[in-house]
């Protein structure tokens, strides 16, 4: 089958254009001729506030790859478009309301011949504009099919569109590590990642208890004086630091090396890949149950889940977490995920949407 698929890969940065890029990798493994459209300008930048690319591939670039797609030029849209008319299958890999302009232009380059996927990183925003429900609406209906990462979601897009929706989980898309795995109990732990206000560090920051220090490591959307501001009103400067910016791979072992746990104190989530970026970096989980964090970490074997929004109950579970031999016995269970099952359903799915 040919398939094109539509997304961010290398040098733009992060769980989308590695997931796009991992997927284009599996597909073609599979036996499939593959090609990426990409962007070589994606968004303005006052859209996303954090670093767009970066310098060095993390992972394997995908060879077949056309970087053309400009937010600037809608005559390359429809160019794009009749590009992939010779596709079997048009993926259109949807990070955000913001992209749905340049596919409606691509939608309409390709024309009605050929099958078209909109697969659904979140149907909606987690923080939502007005216009994002309006625009999901306009690209969910044009599409011949849609792929979602849970349930909830689906339900999302069903209430969107009439056309076929189906869900596949979120498949790893990992960057391998070779790193040093913890060896010893450091009284720290670890919130990693882009950082926005449903993610709940503010959560985190005031259910810490003594004698536990923090490493916050990661792009802030908005919310760094503020944050900083909420450490100082908390007396926490002597035990959390800050590490604002996005983290190269090279740099993330050592983060995680140096942390007893990886904290995700979610107020809500979709899919995530965090849980399985601390578990294969070797460390134990505490997550709130939200979204798909829950189906991914066995509470009290590698990791501790919480109630979402209750600092009380992240306190008491962080406290439990180190009680004498705790750290010890969940990191023994910490076990990596093996990606080839959650690929092979996935790109079934992809592929008969």
């Amino acid at each position: 089958m040919r398939v094109a698929v539509v997304g961010p890969t290398y040098p733009y940065k992060g769980g989308g254009a590695q997931h796009t890029t991992e997927l284009a990798h599996r597909l073609a493994a599979g036996g499939h001729d593959v090609v990426i459209e990409s962007w070589r300008a994606q968004y303005p930048s006052f859209l996303y506030p954090g670093q767009q690319t970066i310098d060095a591939p993390e992972g394997t670039p995908f060879p077949g790859t056309v970087r053309r797609l400009d937010w600037r030029r809608p005559d390359g849209w429809l160019s794009a478009g009749r590009r992939m008319r010779a596709a079997d299958r048009v993926v259109l890999a949807v990070l955000s309301p913001v992209q749905v302009p340049a596919y409606l232009g691509i939608l309409y380059g390709v024309g009605r011949a050929t099958r078209t996927v909109a697969l659904c990183h979140n149907v909606l925003p987690h923080e939502r504009k007005p216009y994002d429900e309006p625009l999901m609406r306009a690209l969910l209906r044009r599409v011949g099919g849609v792929l979602t990462h849970s349930e909830e979601q689906a339900g999302l897009a069903r209430g969107l569109t009439g056309r076929p929706v189906r869900v596949a989980a979120l498949p790893p898309h990992l960057p391998s590590t070779t790193g040093e795995r913890p060896a010893r109990v450091h009284r720290r732990l670890l919130f990693f990642g882009i950082v926005r206000p449903y993610k709940g560090l503010d959560l985190l920051l005031r259910a810490l208890p003594e004698g536990v220090g923090l490493t916050v490591a990661g792009e802030f959307w908005g919310g760094l004086d503020e944050t900083r501001a909420l450490i100082d009103e908390l007396g926490l400067g002597d035990r959390v630091e800050l590490r604002p910016g996005y983290v190269p791979a090279a740099e993330v072992p050592e983060l995680f090396a140096a942390a007893d746990a990886l904290v995700l104190p979610y107020r809500h989530a979709t899919a995530s890949q965090n849980v399985w970026l601390g578990h294969e970096h070797g460390v134990p989980v505490i997550a709130t149950r939200v979204g798909a964090l829950a189906d991914h970490v066995t509470d009290g074997v590698d990791g501790l889940l919480v109630e979402p929004g209750d600092v009380g109950a992240l306190r008491a579970a962080i406290e439990r977490f180190y009680a004498s031999g705790e750290p010890e016995r969940l990191r023994s269970g910490v076990k990596a995920v093996d990606p080839a099952p959650f690929w092979s359903a996935y790109t079934e799915a992809l592929l008969g949407a």
